[in-house]
């Protein structure tokens, strides 16, 4: 099976402390990677420039057909203090070109403006699963290139699921309370998942499953909602059963926070998603709302 990304990939550099990182980065990186270890083909429509190593997407097998871009690659400066983080935008590489593909499963999550909101509106997203993490349509940059959230108009209509945190749910429909999900429900999105630091909930009709990860040492979380996103994607298609999708993406974000690695490293092995994920189903609530 196969998934597509669209999505830039990214030079990071993490700051945590007193301690620099510089990373390569991205949904393509660690959506990819995590997607390569549950098996999955992985192609990108992405863009970047002569500064990105591609070694690490040739080495893990993943294709990136038509990505070499003239300008430099998209790069953020991230500042990590805990679970909070903040971000500055120093480059922006040019926008994607997106052609039809085969794949299974969508995974769409811009990191700057990257994607033109009119390709959500393509036909190929009709009878495919089509996950959305909309950070990239929200964010705009001050005076000081720091990114900040605002509301953007996008079309959801061809949308399975989306995944946002609570400011990007302010963002996009003005709160992250149930009644806020609800208009995102009634827009036509089967899954509406809401990721809130250690708390995770999905509401799915009427109903809202939630689970919690164990509240542990959190060191980088840069890619986590990238992980996140790609294993609950790739567990859909796979199982078509969207209790074990959320379980397995939740476990796959625990996996890699578990492993107090900097960048790619902590994306977890497929063995570590499969152990936390049955934890998960084993201790998932729900109720009706």
């Amino acid at each position: 099976m196969k998934l597509a990304i669209l999505s830039h990939c990214a030079m990071d550099t993490i700051t945590i402390g007193e301690k620099s990182f510089e990373q390569i980065g991205g949904p393509p990186c660690y959506g990819g990677l995590t997607a390569r270890n549950l098996k999955f083909d992985v192609e990108l429509f992405t863009k970047f420039g002569h500064d990105f190593p591609t070694s690490f997407l040739k080495e893990s097998k993943i294709s990136f057909d038509n990505s070499r871009s003239e300008k430099k690659t998209t790069r953020f400066r991230i500042d990590i203090n805990g679970s909070e983080r903040t971000l500055r935008l120093e480059n922006v590489c040019e926008p994607i070109d997106f052609t039809e593909s085969d794949a299974d499963a969508f995974l769409i999550s811009p990191i700057f403006n990257e994607i033109k909101k009119t390709e959500l509106s393509k036909s190929i997203f009709d009878s495919k699963f089509t996950l959305i993490d909309p950070q990239g349509f929200l964010r705009y940059v001050d005076e000081n290139r720091r990114v900040f959230l605002s509301y953007s108009d996008i079309d959801l209509t061809k949308i399975s699921a989306i995944k946002l945190n609570p400011a990007e749910a302010n963002a996009l429909v003005g709160g992250s309370d149930i009644e806020s999900l609800k208009k995102l429900v009634k827009s036509g999105i089967k899954y509406v998942i809401l990721t809130n630091k250690i708390d995770v909930s999905m509401l799915v009709g009427d109903k809202l499953y939630s689970l919690t990860l164990p509240n542990k040492e959190i060191y980088d979380t840069t890619g986590i909602g990238d992980i996140f996103c790609s294993t609950f994607a790739c567990t859909m298609v796979k199982e078509k059963d969207f209790l074990w999708a959320i379980c397995f993406a939740g476990g796959s974000a625990q996996a890699a926070l578990d492993n107090k690695e900097i960048g790619l490293l902590k994306v977890p092995k497929k063995g570590a998603i499969e152990t936390n994920a049955s934890y998960f189903y084993n201790t998932i609530n729900f109720k009706q709302v």
